[in-house]
């Protein structure tokens, strides 16, 4: 199992998740009509690009979970470099932030 489907797998597990081809190549996952973020590459070197609210992508780059996106620095994306197989568990702490974001947003516009 590479890369990309190891995460795939763990991701579109949680409840609303959907897998689509990502229109700069790779998968991207979304939930409730937004994307949680996308992986570009199958194997060892990978990515995860994800979006985050600037405040939350300034935590996570002080704090070292991430880097500033690769071609939106200034932005609220972020990426992450996937460089083995230790490195596919900090994606998945990730993209499961962002996953209990976008859905807590949700449950909250309900109320």
């Amino acid at each position: 199992m590479n890369t990309s489907e190891k995460i795939g797998r763990e991701v579109t597990g949680w409840a609303g998740v959907e897998e689509r081809p990502h229109r700069f190549g790779g998968v991207e996952f979304r939930v409730n009509g937004h994307e949680i973020g996308h992986l570009h590459g199958e194997g060892f070197p990978a990515m995860a690009d994800l979006p985050f609210p600037i405040r939350m992508r300034k935590e996570l780059v002080e704090a070292g979970k991430a880097r500033l996106h690769h071609v939106l620095p200034e932005t609220g994306w972020v990426s992450y470099r996937i460089r083995d197989e230790e490195d596919v568990a900090g994606a998945i702490e990730l993209f499961r932030l962002n996953y209990e974001r976008l859905t807590a947003r949700k449950t909250a516009g309900r109320a």
